[in-house]
């Protein structure tokens, strides 16, 4: 069974999801500074099942979702990965889609621009895809920002969950915007 290989970053790791993770994961996707750019917060049924979903989709992708620690204190700072959500989205069907959330407390220190680079330099080495993408709120200027960094280009609007959101394309071994 395939599960998420450790990753290590300047001031975080990025490691598998254990079960004492998810007290901090529920309050995070609970906090509407995190969660503004989603359109609502979520309850703690539903953070059950994006937790689940983080790390079901390993053994079926070969890819998925890595929890976030803290290097110098060991908390959970949010999650960072890759899937297939089988979105109705005909523009990114069938390549990896990015995805970054981290908890407020962390916002705001270029942690996402580092975790994402890891995440990208392991896809770029480890996934049999000629690119992958992302899709962002168009009202999230941080992330926007962070996937600009990290190589990825916007390609378009794409009706979502019924609003837009932009979408974003990165070629394989495309070199982040120092």
């Amino acid at each position: 069974m395939t599960v998420a290989p450790i990753l290590d970053t300047r001031r975080a790791i990025l490691r598998p999801h254990v079960r004492a993770d998810f007290d901090v994961f529920a309050d995070m996707w609970r906090d509407p500074v995190v969660t503004r750019h989603f359109g609502r917060s979520f309850t703690r049924g539903e953070s059950w099942t994006r937790f689940l979903r983080s790390v079901g989709l390993w053994p079926i992708l070969g890819y998925g979702y890595w929890a976030v620690e803290d290097r110098a204190t060991g908390d959970y700072l949010g999650l960072v990965g890759l899937a297939d959500f089988e979105r109705d989205i005909p523009e990114i069907a069938g390549i990896p889609e990015a995805g970054w959330v981290l908890a407020a407390a962390a916002h705001g220190r270029g942690l996402a621009t580092e975790l994402v680079a890891a995440m990208m330099a392991w896809a770029d080495a480890a996934i049999d895809a000629p690119q992958t993408c992302c899709i962002i709120d168009p009202g999230n200027q941080g992330s926007i920002r962070v996937a600009e960094k990290s190589g990825f280009v916007a390609c378009g609007r794409a009706p979502f969950e019924g609003g837009e959101t932009l979408v974003f394309k990165r070629p394989r071994g495309a070199l982040p915007d120092r």
